[in-house]
């Protein structure tokens, strides 16, 4: 149920709660948009109030719908990490412009103070609603150092890694040298080992030219021919332990 009433109330905000400015009847703090200085006052503390209670009840997905509250809730979220406690919320400021309106609303915190800017159109509807924290100067500048120690050593990793990788293309060369080189021993290897098979086939067979012209000599001086032309040696076999 109270659920119910704080969604109905935040609607109800949203839509008519600026409804009750045209049935104002001073006119001398009056404007061209028929608001007071007060009614945008009460205003902004009932659109903080309903924000506040939203978050403390984490029904935020309630509104996921709204982008205008849906924003209100998340810049309050994230800035109240930074505010701490809120400790009060006041000194409003109000603004109307060409444009619309602006309300500026202080709050104390107990870390950090924190500025709320409420903006309305020119009919007077809900906009905007952002949660600005104040840091001091000294914060300012040491975030503003990190950003920047951050960026540039972001930017010198980034360089020193192409460095080294330009670096590494010198021993690509090496490399492939190294790959192509044993590729070459491997191929040359049984060319080496074939050689000496080769000279001993070579070898063999010249001592059977040999041995074959001796024994046509000898069987020539046998048949007492004068040369080995009228015959031919086609087999020679030894002829073991015989006796001749």
């Amino acid at each position: 149920m109270k659920r119910k009433l704080l969604v109905l109330g935040m609607v109800l905000i949203c839509i008519f709660g600026m409804t009750a400015c045209g049935e104002n009847t001073n006119e001398t703090t009056s404007n061209t948009y028929g608001i007071t200085e007060e009614d945008a006052i009460n205003y902004a503390d009932q659109v903080i109030d309903s924000v506040r209670s939203i978050v403390d009840q984490n029904m935020q997905d309630q509104y996921a719908g709204d982008a205008v509250v849906s924003a209100a809730l998340s810049s309050w979220t994230g800035a109240l990490e930074d505010i701490g406690e809120v400790n009060s919320i006041g000194n409003h400021e109000v603004s109307i412009g060409d444009n619309g309106v602006t309300i500026n609303v202080k709050v104390d915190g107990s870390s950090h103070d924190a500025l709320i800017e409420i903006l309305l159109d020119e009919d007077l509807s809900l906009t905007s609603i952002t949660t600005n924290v104040e840091y001091t100067f000294g914060e300012l500048m040491t975030n503003a150092a990190l950003n920047t120690v951050l960026g540039m050593g972001t930017v010198f990793v980034v360089l020193i890694l192409i460095c080294l990788i330009i670096y590494c293309f010198a021993f690509i060369p090496k490399i492939q040298a190294a790959f192509s080189g044993k590729k070459k021993e491997e191929t040359a290897a049984p060319a080496v080992s074939a050689a000496p098979v080769q000279a001993a086939v070579e070898e063999e067979l010249t001592d059977d030219y040999e041995l074959v012209a001796v024994i046509a000599a000898a069987v020539a001086a046998c048949e007492g021919a004068a040369s080995t032309d009228g015959f031919v040696v086609r087999s020679i076999r030894r002829a073991g332990n015989r006796k001749w």
